[in-house]
């Protein structure tokens, strides 16, 4: 079921770091950068070109260091936020910690066990509950905002190509009648549509960069209108479907595969926004894109880098009641929050 892996670049071997840290959080002085970051030279990741455009946008501030104290990261790879913008956020680690909206830190917990992997996806149920898309157990776990498990809620959990079994889930959401969408890739690359009791109703997709097919769907939003965004990391482009029917209906495609504004390398996240843009988080490009609901880009911010401002293969972004976008700048192993 690895076989889909040698698409993606060779960020996934990750390391311990034995280095000992002695703070967990690093404030900045609030201050505005509408100014130009230039890409840097050389970023020493394979298989990952810097990105060469410029920052439109403002940093407020950055948070975060490298350890497994409270607060502290090891290659943060998914977050959500809650409606009091309490900030939700796993790591290498398998833990899932809860921050403020400034960053200070509020409680953690674990998910059972990451001996096979750690989650990558993480959402917020239409009842309040955290979401947790427990990627190498192949299911979707539920907890409490305070960390309570909720096992009677657990979607999948067995391995395979069949209605209800999963792959290599990436991320879930749920529709207006709250039914759940999932996403995952291994031998096979596709969404699922089950009802609010977790009952398959339909899937669709295949691995592939045709009509209806995907290479690692890793992040989905649900848009008005009960429309699916979907982040086809791997085809570096987005796709939208109506889900409102009885069957998945392609709405749009969009994407090409570059560094230019506009092109896309590694979209892993998606976040759709209350003044109805699109932030689009790229893994390849170390930046991250606000579009247009037709695709059009609109903003860029960031470049390949560890300064602030600089990110090193994001994974992830959270858009907070503030239109404030907080993202994980996971191999610097911490939090920048921006406006874009």
């Amino acid at each position: 079921m690895m076989g889909n892996n040698q698409l993606m670049p060779n960020s996934h071997r990750f390391a311990t770091d034995s280095q000992n840290v002695q703070t967990n959080r690093r404030s900045m002085h609030r201050r505005t950068m509408l100014a130009t970051i230039a890409a840097s030279a050389t970023m020493g990741v394979t298989g990952c070109l810097p990105s060469t455009s410029a920052s439109e946008g403002t940093l407020e501030e950055v948070w975060g260091k490298r350890g497994q104290r409270k607060g502290q990261f090891q290659r943060p790879r998914a977050i959500t936020v809650d409606d009091e913008d309490r900030l939700y956020i796993v790591d290498m680690t398998g833990r899932i910690q809860v921050f403020d909206r400034g960053g200070v830190f509020q409680r953690a917990w674990r998910t059972p066990t990451i001996e096979n992997g750690r989650p990558s996806g993480l959402g917020i149920s239409r009842d309040g509950l955290i979401m947790v898309a427990d990627t190498h157990y192949f299911q979707v776990l539920f907890y409490t905002k305070l960390g309570e498990p909720q096992p009677n809620r657990t979607l999948g959990g067995t391995c395979g190509n069949s209605p209800g079994e999963f792959n290599f889930v990436t991320d879930v959401v749920q529709d207006s009648l709250g039914n759940y969408y999932v996403a995952d890739y291994g031998e096979v690359d596709r969404i699922q549509k089950l009802d609010p009791n977790g009952q398959s109703i339909y899937q669709w997709g295949s691995q592939g960069s045709g009509k209806r097919q995907f290479q690692r769907p890793n992040s989905l939003a649900m848009g008005p209108n009960d429309h699916l965004w979907v982040a086809d990391a791997c085809n570096h482009r987005i796709q939208v479907y109506d889900v409102a029917l009885s069957a998945p209906r392609l709405v749009q495609v969009w994407g090409s595969h570059g560094v230019a504004a506009g092109q896309l390398r590694y979209p892993y996240d998606l976040i759709l926004t209350d003044d109805e843009n699109l932030i689009v988080v790229e893994f390849g490009n170390h930046r991250v894109q606000k579009f247009g609901l037709d695709g059009q880009a609109v903003a860029s911010f960031g470049s390949a880098g560890r300064d602030e401002g600089q990110f090193t293969q994001p994974w992830g972004a959270a858009v907070d009641s503030r239109n404030r976008v907080h993202v994980l700048d996971s191999y610097n192993h911490r939090v920048q929050r921006i406006r874009i």
